[in-house]
């Protein structure tokens, strides 16, 4: 049975600007997966991981990652995700500023209720035109990779792999948040990943 949570202080400590990193950890009271680490994806089948390197082709990618994007359909948020939401909703009430940058890409933050969510890896809820369409909403669990409804082109997943650079977006939402916060709080994260693994040093 899933705990119960306590809502947190709308104003912790008199901290104004609150940002909140969140890793994998956090989702896996609903059924998701870490990666790393005893029964982590990695750890359980490095061939998966290989299939998410930068330059893979799409059919290893669509191959590795359909698996992930169905089973988004049947997990719903946790304690920990409904706490964040609350606790943000609450806060900037209150007149303060709150972002929540994840790593995640399973896109239950926005479920749960959260409103200012870098996505830091981009969401699987997402795929991308490869040609000049740019993203579109997709939870189809494709067999194959998909046409662009736009154009015709090929499509990716809208996530960030193993060797390739953050987004330029991503980047620059979650450096303005660091500048600007004088609280930093790390959930459910090996701290391993960079350039997500540097944020404390940002923060400081």
């Amino acid at each position: 049975m899933e705990r119960e949570w306590t809502p947190l202080s709308a104003r912790p400590e008199g901290y104004r600007s609150v940002v909140v990193l969140t890793g994998a950890g956090v989702s896996a009271a609903s059924g998701l997966p870490t990666y790393r680490g005893p029964g982590g994806l990695w750890t359980a089948d490095p061939e998966l991981a290989r299939s998410l390197v930068a330059g893979a082709s799409l059919e290893r990618m669509w191959s590795a990652l359909g698996p992930l994007r169905a089973a988004l359909a049947e997990v719903r948020p946790n304690a920990a995700h409904r706490a964040l939401a609350d606790f943000e909703a609450r806060h900037v009430a209150a007149g303060g500023r709150f972002c929540l940058i994840t790593q995640n890409v399973d896109g239950l933050h926005q479920a749960a209720g959260s409103k200012n969510v870098v996505e830091y890896h981009g969401s699987l809820l997402r795929s991308r035109c490869l040609g000049a369409c740019g993203v579109i909403d997709d939870r189809a669990v494709h067999a194959k990779p998909p046409a662009c409804p736009g154009c015709g082109g090929p499509m990716r997943p809208d996530v960030v792999l193993f060797e390739e650079t953050i987004g330029v977006r991503q980047e620059r939402a979650a450096k303005r948040a660091l500048d600007e916060c004088d609280l930093f709080v790390a959930i459910g994260t090996s701290g391993m990943v960079w350039p997500a693994a540097s944020f404390v040093r940002g923060a400081e």
